[in-house]
């Protein structure tokens, strides 16, 4: 049974289309996000907070407009009152902000960080570390627009290895990765999914429901990683070699981990 944040794919669904929230639930996700944020029209924001609901079935999360925009304490005020399983917060930057975020929401409603811009990932540790954030994700669009730079894998390596790098450090959970802006295209969705895995993170966002099950393969392991981690651990104990390669007990471990994930991906 997965926990209340323990997920490997959430899904956006716009706060002002309350006609979508069953359908996000019923989607196979694993959590709602409700997104007042960048999904939100300026003249639908408030009735985007008044059709707020964590009546699902399944996690919800709220993603409110960030610190300095004229919609943010009203987010914050409605959300606590919610009280969903987390709030998600826009362009973390700074631990001061999540103290005062944290203090609004009270203690029962984690924050969901989301790292969007330079200054944000240059604070990422201290966020990750943060008493109230239980979760880092990679914003990667905004991060993109933040430095004028493509949105490739290439120029995005650093800053996805600093987001796995921070939330070991901070002894959390892995990161999630962002958005394949791609709907219909369901190899490279799973190809995203796969790289993020493969670069440690623990989930990808969705934004359409047709994601959900790409990204969710993308994080499993294939036949060839299985019969690999199968191999390893019918190879005993101690240093030996298996295909011509060593193999000693950090090794077996992550074969117990990829073994682990069948059927289900789950946080490594």
């Amino acid at each position: 049974m997965m926990g209340a944040l323990d997920f490997v794919v959430p899904l956006f669904v716009p706060g002002h289309r309350p006609d979508r929230f069953g359908k996000a639930a019923a989607s196979g996700t694993d959590a709602v996000i409700i997104d007042l944020e960048d999904a939100v029209p300026p003249d639908a924001k408030a009735g985007a907070r008044d059709a707020l609901t964590a009546d699902l079935a399944i996690p919800v999360m709220v993603r409110v407009n960030g610190m300095g925009t004229p919609w943010h304490t009203e987010d914050l005020v409605a959300v606590a009152r919610l009280c969903p399983a987390a709030a998600v917060l826009p362009k973390a930057e700074d631990p001061a902000i999540l103290d005062a975020v944290a203090a609004t929401l009270g203690p029962a409603i984690p924050i969901v960080a989301l790292i969007e811009t330079a200054r944000g990932l240059a604070a990422a540790r201290a966020i990750a570390a943060h008493p109230a954030v239980v979760r880092i994700v990679f914003g990667s669009i905004d991060f993109c627009a933040d430095l004028g730079c493509a949105h490739v894998r290439e120029a995005l390596l650093l800053a996805r290895a600093e987001l796995v790098l921070a939330a070991r450090l901070a002894g959390g959970p892995a990161p999630v990765d962002g958005v394949t802006t791609g709907i219909d295209d369901e190899a490279l969705i799973a190809d995203d999914a796969r790289h993020a895995r493969g670069l440690g993170f623990s989930g990808k966002l969705a934004i359409h429901p047709r994601q959900i099950e790409a990204i969710r393969s993308g994080f499993l392991p294939d036949a060839a990683e299985i019969a690999w981690a199968k191999r390893i651990l019918a190879s005993g104990e101690g240093a030996t070699a298996v295909d011509g390669a060593m193999v000693d007990e950090p090794v077996r471990i992550r074969a117990r981990m990829i073994l682990a994930t069948i059927g289900s991906p789950r946080l490594l």
